[in-house]
């Protein structure tokens, strides 16, 4: 009867298989036997604070003995049950909202970016100097004027702001850019004279000149016209302010 070898190729590989079962199954049992050293551990620490909590708990619900019935923690258990759709769809909102606020943080971010480069820039142009002013501008108005002169001005806004617009029209706009330029002419003119007055042939000489008797001749009208002023307010602003009355 011939026996049969098998190959050491063979046999080498069965002995590392195998090999590698043992070290796999002995590694098993030394994790086994390490969670079975940790639960011990924490049975060891956890045992005492639970017997602890146990006490409290026994004594509390001593406490509540007299004031707590069955009944009452039933009615508590079937309220409970009664609300819970209420409290997952409460819970459902606040996860909606959280992943909203996480989804929003990154352009929340960019806005306070973008507004504070917008501040800073303002600041620069003097925006923020500028409202500080205003402020002030405003509080001497408070304190200098009265209830009775913020009334009155109340009373008389729309014809203030009907004479600005009257005044911004422009037509008038040159007429006193031209005046302007006229009297800022006549100070440079006035600095340069000599310190005697003219005398009285020098200025009937000057009354030769058609200019000069014009722009008398326009002064006077003014002054008449100035003098002429009706003091009542305007047919149309008494039309409209009865209108809006009505």
């Amino acid at each position: 009867m011939t026996t049969t070898q098998a190959p050491p190729a063979d046999l080498e590989a069965k002995i590392d298989a195998l090999t590698e079962q043992v070290a796999f199954l002995t590694e098993e049992a030394r994790l086994a036997r390490r969670r079975r050293e940790v639960w011990s551990d924490l049975q060891a620490d956890v045992m005492p604070i639970a017997g602890d909590v146990l006490e409290v708990l026994e004594r509390e619900l001593e406490e509540l003995s007299a004031d707590v019935t069955l009944t009452d923690l039933g009615d508590l258990v079937r309220r409970f049950v009664r609300v819970a759709p209420i409290l997952d769809q409460g819970l459902r909102y606040l996860e909606m909202g959280a992943e909203l606020f996480s989804d929003m943080m990154p352009l929340t971010e960019h806005a306070v970016d973008v507004a504070t480069d917008r501040l800073v820039a303002l600041d620069q142009k003097g925006y923020f100097g500028f409202a500080k002013s205003s402020l002030q501008v405003v509080d001497r108005i408070v304190t200098e004027f009265s209830e009775e002169d913020v009334d009155a001005l109340g009373d008389n806004v729309v014809l203030i702001l009907e004479t600005i617009k009257e005044m911004t029209q422009p037509d008038v706009m040159a007429a006193l850019y031209h005046m302007i330029e006229a009297v800022q002419r006549q100070q440079k003119l006035i600095a340069a004279e000599p310190e005697e007055p003219p005398s009285l042939f020098h200025l009937l000489r000057k009354m030769r000149d058609p200019e000069i008797r014009r722009g008398l001749g326009r002064a006077l009208n003014t002054l008449s016209a100035v003098a002429e002023v009706d003091t009542t307010k305007p047919v149309q602003f008494e039309n409209r302010k009865n209108q809006e009355s009505k």
